[in-house]
């Protein structure tokens, strides 16, 4: 451990720091603009592939240039973007998915109230609680609405239709006016309210094998690989949703594969970035999820555009392998 004496730079002095540290930066005005808008600290990882690696001094190799460095966070931010739409279908047909398994099989909207569906090591009370006191927020902000609404000088059958329409702003809000048992909404209101990291967590707590196979069913997968993809997922959402880098991201815990030829790695280069931590593993997923969730989306043509859209971004720091517009996974869609 020590002190940070890191000094703060103004942008004319982060310009001569790249400079020194052997970055070509030919249109200085133009680089100061982009500094204005985007910090140095956000555009640093995207450097690293542009320098050195285990250099203390952070230089760049040889004509390395700023220009580089932008176009690959121009590119991954695009990136991002494409990632988190087909993220987003994937996960709105988790939830619906899990309703149409789960409340049928059950015949019950609520079953999810029962703790005993669920694996002992789930933390079933933080999701009713979660979801309670997202009712309690809704019934306490109707309750302030609905009483600056009366305190108005609008007319009584003015009044009347504001707070119908209030009560009716979201389902959790209505519920809790309309309904006194059960405590919480029917399933398929409650998935919504949850986040793709409980929802992914819900999946895997659910207690019984052949419930979780029905559902992943519905993706052509092992119950056990949908539960690591979603686990996955989450962390890749997370980034897009942060504004995160995704270009060379590495990830913490690989997910698990299906079993199928399709899926085995050819050999890698030595020293090439593993494709199953990195974005391309990712990719494969999300073309196969999105073959069963959106197949009329066209995202694999969209993915490829893109990448030729940037051909001088290096695609080994996603891990993609020599010829990977061939792997099964991929040519199959």
């Amino acid at each position: 451990m020590r002190p940070f004496e890191k000094p703060p730079l103004t942008i004319e002095q982060q310009l001569l720091l790249l400079k020194d540290r052997g970055l070509n930066i030919y249109d200085e005005q133009k680089a100061s603009r982009f500094l204005e808008v985007v910090s140095l600290f956000r555009l640093s990882p995207y450097m690293r592939p542009f320098q050195h690696g285990g250099n203390p001094d952070h230089r760049f190799r040889d004509g390395a240039t700023l220009n580089q460095v932008v176009t690959s966070y121009r590119f991954d931010r695009e990136l991002r973007a494409l990632v988190m739409d087909a993220i987003e279908r994937v996960e709105v047909a988790v939830r619906a998915c899990i309703t149409n398994v789960m409340a049928p099989g059950y015949n019950d909207a609520h079953w999810y109230l029962d703790k005993a569906n669920f694996k002992d090591r789930y933390n079933h009370q933080r999701l009713i609680d979660d979801l309670q006191h997202k009712l309690d927020s809704e019934r306490h902000h109707f309750g302030r609405e609905s009483e600056n609404i009366r305190r108005s000088h609008a007319s009584p059958q003015a009044k009347a239709q504001r707070i119908e329409s209030r009560k009716r702003d979201n389902y959790f809000r209505f519920y809790g006016q309309t309904y006194d048992t059960p405590i919480l909404p029917p399933i398929w209101a409650a998935l919504e309210e949850l986040s793709f990291s409980a929802l992914s967590r819900l999946y895997q707590g659910i207690a019984r094998d052949n419930d979780r196979k029905r559902i992943a069913s519905r993706f052509r997968l092992p119950q056990e690989v949908l539960g690591s993809w979603l686990h996955t997922l989450t962390f890749v959402r997370n980034c897009c949703a942060h504004h995160a880098r995704l270009w060379n991201r590495e990830l913490a815990i690989p997910p698990k594969l299906p079993r199928e030829k399709a899926w085995n790695w050819p050999q890698i280069l030595l020293g090439q970035p593993r494709p199953e931590r990195r974005l391309f593993v990712v990719v494969l997923m999300l073309a196969h999820l999105m073959r069963y969730v959106s197949p009329d989306s066209q995202w694999q043509d969209r993915l490829k555009k893109l990448l030729e859209k940037y051909p001088g971004v290096p695609l080994a720091p996603m891990g993609f392998i020599e010829e990977w517009g061939a792997h099964p996974v991929w040519a199959a869609g």
